[in-house]
């Protein structure tokens, strides 16, 4: 781990980021890259340059995309890695985290966050302030479990798929990539198909 940390997005989930780097007391610097060019600053951090610039913070810094979005978080991720770019994993201070969890790099775990045991969370996932993922779930690369959203044991979320806040999923369940969860939805079965999912019970789309 560097000492000086470059966050890719000065948005409002680059500022979650920099605070939560801020709590982890691990970092002498922050600054931001955004391709926004009238973006100057964020968290009181200075905005130095754009998306094109990071080359010139690969050797020295470890690098954190803070992209809401996730097919733009695991391109740039993932072209980041291919250059051997350290990415950190980011966990607040308040988070409570089971034994045997494993966690990807560029995954960022929020305040209030309860992760229980042997669960498996991907790179480049973003777990929001006061989830709650149960015993042995597995989330796969880049979703985002957003806040206050619950998921029972033995849950499986795939790759990018977004589980909206509030939403509830019951144990023993597999969710398949690319998928939407609804905001408040309750997920009682299998969704094997790519789709948005809404209610409660839940209804696909």
């Amino acid at each position: 781990m560097h000492k000086r940390l470059v966050i890719i997005g000065a948005g409002g989930h680059g500022k979650v980021i920099a605070d939560i780097a801020i709590k982890m007391k691990v970092y002498d610097s922050i600054i931001f890259l955004d391709d926004d060019s009238l973006i100057k600053q964020c968290m009181g951090f200075p905005v130095v340059g754009t998306t094109k610039n990071v080359e010139c913070y690969i050797q020295d810094c470890d690098i954190f995309v803070g992209i809401g979005s996730a097919k733009i978080r695991q391109k740039f991720q993932e072209l980041l890695m291919e250059k051997g770019v350290q990415i950190p994993t980011l966990v607040h201070p308040s988070a409570i985290i089971g034994s045997n969890v494993r966690v990807g790099e560029g995954t960022v775990i929020m305040a209030g966050v309860v992760i229980n045991p042997d669960s498996s969370i991907g790179k480049g996932c973003i777990i929001n302030t006061s989830s709650s993922i149960d015993h042995e779930c597995v989330i796969k690369d880049y979703a985002h479990i957003s806040v206050g959203a619950h998921l029972a044991g033995t849950v499986e979320i795939g790759e990018r798929t977004w589980v909206g806040m509030g939403a509830v999923v019951n144990n023993n369940l597999k969710i398949t990539g690319d998928c939407q969860i609804g905001s408040g939805a309750v997920v009682i079965r299998d969704i094997p198909n790519k789709c948005t999912v809404v209610g409660n019970p839940s209804k696909t789309f």
